[in-house]
């Protein structure tokens, strides 16, 4: 389980063509807890992210998240973007130290937590994140656990962003950050030699 420049590009690259693929979906999500346009937002920053790896070709592991993390950061509106790009920064860290995935993105996960604000429970990315990176860090990642995170959203009132507004009528939506997180480790696990 260690990522190298090849593999990490390749693994964004399917999570670029998830995101353009369900753009629509992911737009129709936020569109009854948020502002409709994560969809949008999300195939913008993908699209800057290929296009950064594409003109400038990171040489080093950290060079590739910290670029990421970048378009991410300059390209996604709303809260998103500055949660994607925290998650890649964190990733830029921790890649000086180790390659490994599950402390890759244990430490992805905290930033996540620490920058937004969010527990598990409180609907949002972080309901994907945290069990997903766990299971990275025992070895083993499968679609059916990144689906039971994701659909695990469904059932729960917001505590943060603009679907917390809503109260206990967010309960029965998924939560659109969620939902491109699980194609962010979709992705991750198709990506031939990560895991």
């Amino acid at each position: 389980m260690a990522l190298t420049v090849d593999n990490l590009t390749e693994w964004i690259n399917s999570f670029a063509q998830k995101v353009n693929d369900q753009k629509d979906y992911l737009s129709e999500l936020d569109t009854p807890i948020g502002d409709g346009d994560h969809g949008n937002n999300m195939a913008r920053g993908v699209k800057a992210v290929q296009e950064s790896l594409e003109n400038k070709k990171p040489a080093e592991l950290t060079d590739a998240f910290k670029q990421i993390a970048m378009a991410l950061i300059s390209k996604v509106g709303g809260a998103s973007g500055p949660l994607y790009g925290t998650a890649f920064l964190e990733m830029a860290k921790k890649s000086k130290d180790t390659t490994d995935l599950g402390e890759l993105f244990a430490a992805a996960n905290a930033g996540i937590k620490k920058r937004g604000g969010a527990q598990v429970g409180d609907k949002t990315m972080v309901d994907v994140w945290e069990p997903l990176s766990d299971q990275l860090a025992q070895g083993s990642l499968a679609q059916e656990d990144i689906d039971k995170a994701v659909n695990g959203t469904r059932g729960l009132v917001a505590k943060k962003g603009r679907a917390s507004y809503l109260g206990d009528r967010s309960v029965g939506h998924l939560d659109p950050g969620a939902m491109s997180s699980g194609y962010l480790f979709t992705a991750l696990i198709e990506t031939e030699g990560i895991l």
